[in-house]
């Protein structure tokens, strides 16, 4: 049997986690994220959303965001996140 299958519904639920982890990046001040050592591609698509005020709009970037973090490993995101909000922010 292929290990590597996923179900639809555990692919939704992934996607559902990295736009989470999408929103969170986006409550930082960007000086903050630039320290993150993301893609730029990505670094743009969260600057961008700092500037939306719809909220539509602002939805569908953040959709962007979790799309865009797909092709990239999430660890080191969620381990900046987690030193960020420890109080232990990178010099």
């Amino acid at each position: 049997m292929d290990t590597s299958y996923k179900s639809r519904t555990q692919k939704k639920n992934e996607d559902r986690a990295l736009q989470r982890l999408g929103e969170q990046l986006i409550t930082l001040p960007f000086d903050q994220i630039k320290t993150m050592d993301l893609p730029d591609e990505l670094l743009d698509a969260i600057e961008f959303a700092h500037k939306i005020k719809s909220h539509g709009a602002r939805r569908r970037q953040i959709q962007y965001i979790g799309a865009l973090m797909r092709h990239i490993d999430p660890q080191p995101i969620e381990t900046s996140l987690k030193r960020i909000r420890s109080g232990n922010l990178p010099k």
